[in-house]
């Protein structure tokens, strides 16, 4: 018999009945049932539960253990009572007697427990994450994750993509984010830097011959953290390939993302149909560049209908230059109280209110009207004509707001969400796709200056002769994958000419030697014939906290960083010791 273990302690069932075995884990809970000890005995497969009665050998030493103790415990398979039997475990039809204990691994009183899933603060849970993955929701999370990986590269090989690994330790790049910078030793006062993403090298990938790569591609990037990304790394799927147009990617990038999706989450619906909306359309519509479209909701634009209207706060605002009215419908939002509260939200948004128009009844009986303060204000030929535009009825409501589209666009865009999410008109246990596309290349700067909107290095629609008039009316072969409201893919055709990558970044301030400089092994390899090409890459921590139905990407990160980007477990970051500076030719100014 093994030193350690005959079996897990989630192989064991009936047809083991009589057998002497040996099981190693983790003690979960112990239970005293008046002269009879139970253990649920853990190991990273399943549990197998342990008695010992005042007969048995180890009845003594088992009195002794506590939770989180590790033990090895020998004894005889016996099956359990009909009425006793527990159908959640597969090792619920038996239980292990106990005839020997050994003490693998004393625990401490723990400072926070593994039995059942009580919630602890996140500091708690970070500094002894190494307890936190133990718990059952985190231990199934991780292993979801192992999966999701393997299913990626299986897939990926399926697909016919080759997997290459690129640097870790390179030299910065612009990827809209902040480098993570390392001192080199031997060439005092340069850095190298931790790359944001593998870009550059998967595009020479391609230059140098290679036709369809991936990667799982641990990338660094000094960022603010949320809810849904992580302040340091991150892991994503990188693919790229060549010869390709923009509906190459997408085709070949659906079945391996929907097939994940069916397989891991079989109980949900996996949306077929994958739009593809514009960018613009999208900011229109939903408010945000990543849509959540499982609400069936659609923003319009419903300036003519207010402008030079009796309700002055919009006819005014509409004087101004690129100002415009937008509405949300609300179907079955059609009720005063309704309206009020989602008047409550948008100023706990930071804005005044919404104005509003719900149809009901006529109190006179004479059919429907429209109420509310703006109806009142516009008048029933204006209030009509919305409602025919929004195609809403009796019982419905609308809901306003005004001004230059990026100052209130992002709100409406939760204003939408809240709607659909209180009117109950979202589907739920679905997940929904669409593809963004027709990026802006460029965007002005709070500086008014021209900058790159999205990736630097995507063609421009329309190559050289597009990058001759306004560079904000020039759009990028750049897509993303939306899927409920996240971003789960980024990508684009690729710009692979000299010539126009030099005129591109020439817009953006960036002069030839500046461009030689900083990209200057990409620059001279499409010297010397780079193949039309493109891809995308996949945030697999975002894909798996979807796929797990979590709200938070640190629920699925086997070691990840808090809030303030610290490492509360190992303690980073730390000081450097003053013989690391001085070997590094570097020295930390303090703070003021």
């Amino acid at each position: 018999m093994h030193a350690y273990r005959s079996h897990t302690c989630a192989a064991l069932n009936t047809a083991h009945v009589g057998d002497t075995v040996r099981l190693s884990g983790w003690v979960h809970r112990v239970r005293d049932h008046g002269g009879v000890l139970f253990i649920d005995l853990r190991d990273h497969y399943g549990i197998t539960q342990v008695l010992a009665d005042s007969d048995s050998a180890a009845f003594s030493e088992i009195e002794k253990v506590r939770s989180e103790w590790v033990v090895q415990i020998e004894g005889r398979v016996k099956a359990r009572d009909a009425s006793l039997v527990n159908p959640k475990l597969p090792t619920g039809e038996i239980e292990v007697y106990a005839t020997g204990l050994t003490v693998l691994g004393e625990a401490q009183e723990l400072p926070l427990p593994v039995f059942g899933d009580v919630e602890y603060p996140e500091e708690t849970r970070l500094t002894y994450r190494f307890l936190d993955l133990r718990r059952e929701k985190l231990h199934k999370n991780m292993m979801l994750r192992s999966n999701v990986v393997r299913h990626l590269r299986n897939a990926m090989w399926d697909q016919g993509f080759n997997e290459f690994q690129t640097p870790i330790i390179t030299a910065s790049s612009p990827e809209g984010a902040r480098d993570f910078l390392v001192p080199s030793r031997l060439h005092p006062g340069k850095f190298y830097a931790l790359p944001q993403a593998p870009q550059q090298f998967k595009q020479l990938i391609m230059v140098a011959g290679f036709d369809r790569y991936f990667q799982i591609a641990p990338c660094f990037r000094d960022e603010d953290p949320r809810a849904d990304r992580s302040p340091t790394d991150f892991y994503q799927l990188d693919v790229e390939m060549s010869f390709v147009e923009q509906e190459d990617i997408f085709a070949a990038v659906q079945p391996v993302i929907q097939g994940l999706f069916e397989k891991f989450r079989p109980e949900c619906k996996t949306a077929t149909d994958w739009p593809r909306i514009r960018y613009n359309d999208s900011l229109l519509w939903y408010g945000s560049d990543k849509p959540d479209l499982r609400n069936p909701i659609k923003m319009q634009i419903v300036s003519e209908h207010f402008r030079g209207s009796g309700f002055a706060v919009f006819a005014k605002l509409l004087e101004q230059e690129g100002t415009e009215i937008r509405a949300i419908p609300a179907p079955k939002g059609g009720s005063r109280k309704f309206c009020d509260r989602m008047n409550a939200f948008a100023q706990k948004e930071g804005l005044p209110g919404m104005g509003y128009i719900f149809w009901r009844e006529a109190e006179d009986g004479s059919g429907m009207e429209a109420a509310g303060p703006l109806a009142k204000n516009i008048g029933p030929e204006r209030t009509e004509a919305i409602r025919q535009q929004l195609g809403l009825g009796l019982g419905d409501a609308a809901f306003f707001l005004g001004g230059k589209p990026e100052a209130f666009q992002s709100v409406a865009g939760r204003a939408r969400n809240e709607i659909g999410r209180e009117l109950g008109l979202a589907e739920t246990d679905t997940f929904r796709f669409a593809w963004i596309v027709d990026f802006p290349m460029y965007e002005k700067t709070d500086e008014g200056k021209i900058d790159f909107s999205h990736n630097p290095f995507s063609m421009p629609q329309g190559g050289l002769p597009a990058l001759q008039g306004d560079p904000l009316q020039v759009y990028a072969y750049q897509y993303d994958l939306a899927c409920n409201g996240y971003e789960l893919i980024s990508g684009g055709i690729r710009n692979h000419k000299p010539e126009i990558m030099y005129k591109a970044f020439e817009l953006a301030g960036y002069p030839n030697s500046e461009v030689d400089k900083r990209f200057g092994g990409m620059v001279k390899a499409f010297k010397y014939g780079a193949p039309p090409h493109g891809g995308c890459a996949m945030g697999i921590d975002r894909a798996v906290m979807l796929l797990a139905d979590e709200a938070n990407i640190r629920e699925v990160i086997m070691f990840p960083m808090n809030q303030r980007a610290e490492d509360l477990l190992m303690g980073a970051p730390s000081e450097p010791l003053n013989e690391q500076l001085r070997e590094l030719r570097l020295r930390v100014i303090p703070k003021d």
